[in-house]
């Protein structure tokens, strides 16, 4: 509930602190005292429309705050856990509104958007009057209302899941087919290109070895002759080696005479035929190499020219063909496996919608016996608000497509006279009936989903007696269940709340300036305003009995 509201510089107001109550708390005061000051700083506070004429004049800045205690589940809570906040105990919003319009919002001393202090607000307080009736004009908010009376929270969480998980795969099975559609354009070029890398086979580095062995083919028929000539100098006719054996041999036989002189010369020998054998080898080796046939050079020329016709074809180097070939060959799985997954997606759409319908299907019977029950009790409090003579229906019609709240549409329709064809509440009724059918709603709605604070500003306006009477105590059953602030002119109302404000306008402390002040009215002060709401001007004897009859059939 709202425990406490401050207000600084606000219009006619420079100083207010103002501490609230459970039950029900009545403002009176004469007309312009500032009432509609007290709503305005608190719809400030709560996130309304902020505007620098509201700042008190000759002042920089104004500034409302706003002190609720609402229970631990309260949705206030995970409002502002959402947008980041850690508060704990109590809420605290305020607002500072600057005199050339700008404005400053804090939860818990915590600066938030607008936005946030405005979705926080309209979960702690609900403002009613003849003008201000938001829950009773929006069809939205009387689907809301028939699934709060009718206990229907659970079948219309239903719903919402089960048409969140239907949009989701319906929009994962759009996204699967546009996926499936632009694959099988595709795939045709991708199974071709992928049976042709396949029969082709590369492999890394397959272009370097092949580029070296035609040069090395290329050019072997331009050295072979010189390999020839080289080797017949090593190991032909002319070769040295028999020369130069016979010599070793012969100095082999004079190392016993005289070993110094011939020892290091028959080293040398052996060492120049060991490297004579070692050239023949080499010689040999590459005279075999160069000796080759010429189908080889063009199976290599073939091979060679294959690759590198298939590298530019698919627009990679040649070394690039093996990893281009497994891509190929994954995105025809991927696309056989997007088959498979569309052919899921598909029996999960109908599975899906299918349950959607059924959840949809129980809400619809459940809001049709609720709305049933609403008519009879919301028609049950009306006599009393002298509209004995009209009748309540609530409209439970089915819409043309589903959504997210089910497939009907709800709203509530009004005939107000006799005779008269029922139509929409909101063009049917007048101000004052519109604030009388929203006081029913409240009464037969209070301890389902309503907001913890409800503010009605002036619903009696034009009503008197009995029906003033039965106001009255509408809103002190009100009071029961949630906190009322209501702003009334009929003595009736103000003689059943447990707490009385008085609002009345005084000069400052300058003299210059008037401001609003509002004192908590005891016993006697409090008898003292109902006989002035009665008399008017001139307080008399008959109106403070009238008045003191008034407080004990309150009581």
């Amino acid at each position: 509930m709202l425990a406490q509201l401050t207000i600084h510089n606000i219009v006619l107001i420079d100083k207010l602190d103002l501490t609230f109550e459970a039950g029900m708390t009545v403002l009176t005061g004469e007309t312009g005292a500032g009432k509609s000051i007290l709503l305005d700083s608190l719809m400030l506070a709560l996130g309304g429309r902020g505007d620098g004429a509201l700042v008190r004049h000759d002042e920089k800045q104004g500034q409302v705050t706003a002190v609720f205690d609402p229970p631990n589940d309260h949705p206030a809570w995970r409002i502002a856990r959402d947008a980041g906040l850690d508060p704990e105990g109590v809420l605290i919003l305020r607002r500072i509104q600057s005199a050339d319009g700008r404005t400053r919002c804090f939860v818990n001393d915590a600066p938030v958007s607008a936005q946030v202090l405005r979705d926080i607000g309209q979960t702690l307080v609900e403002i009613h009057g003849q003008h201000d009736n938001r829950a009773l004009v929006d069809p939205p908010a009387h689907r809301a209302l028939l699934d709060a009376f009718g206990g229907l929270g659970r079948d219309a969480e239903a719903v919402r899941s089960s048409f969140t998980a239907y949009r989701k795969v319906l929009a994962d099975l759009a996204d699967q087919q546009a996926a499936s559609a632009k694959a099988a354009a595709e795939a045709d070029y991708l199974r071709h290109a992928r049976d042709e890398l396949e029969k082709l086979a590369p492999e890394v580095g397959e272009e370097q070895s092949l580029a070296e062995r035609r040069t090395l083919m290329m050019q072997a028929g331009k050295v072979a002759e010189d390999l020839r000539d080289a080797f017949e100098s090593v190991a032909g006719d002319g070769s040295p080696s028999a020369t130069l054996a016979a010599a070793m041999r012969r100095l082999e036989r004079r190392a016993g005479q005289a070993p110094n002189l011939v020892e290091q010369g028959i080293r040398a020998l052996d060492a120049v035929l060991v490297a004579l054998d070692g050239a023949q080898a080499a010689l040999e080796q590459a005279l075999r190499d160069a000796d080759y046939d010429p189908r080889e050079l063009e199976q290599v020329e073939e091979r060679l020219f294959a690759l590198r016709g298939a590298a530019r074809k698919y627009q990679v180097d040649a070394d690039g063909l093996a990893a281009l070939a497994e891509r190929f060959e994954n995105e025809l799985a991927a696309i056989d496996a997007g088959e498979a997954r569309l052919a899921i997606l598909q029996a999960d759409t109908g599975r899906l919608r299918a349950a959607y319908d059924a959840a949809a299907e129980r809400l619809t019977k459940g809001r049709k016996l609720a709305a049933a029950n609403l008519d009879v009790a919301v028609e049950a409090e009306l006599a009393p608000l002298k509209l004995e003579r009209a009748r309540f229906r609530t409209q439970v019609d089915p819409l043309a497509e589903g959504g997210i709240d089910g497939k009907d549409r709800v709203e509530f329709w009004v005939a107000t006279n006799p005779g008269s064809r029922p139509g929409p509440l909101t063009k049917v009724a007048s101000g004052g009936e519109l604030a009388r059918f929203m006081l029913a709603l409240k009464v037969v709605l209070a301890d389902r989903g309503s907001a913890p604070t409800l503010v009605f500003d002036e619903i009696d306006t034009g009503v008197g007696g009995a029906v003033a009477d039965a106001i009255g105590q509408r809103l002190a059953r009100l009071a029961g269940q949630v906190q009322v602030l209501t702003v009334t002119h009929a003595p009736q109302v103000a003689a059943r709340s447990t707490s009385h404000l008085k609002i009345s306008k005084q000069a400052a402390q300058d003299g210059d300036r008037v401001t609003t002040r509002v004192a908590p009215l005891e016993a006697e002060a409090r008898r003292e305003e109902i006989a002035r709401m009665l008399a008017g001007a001139t307080v008399t004897d008959e109106a403070r009995a009238a008045a003191r009859r008034l407080l004990q059939v309150a009581s």
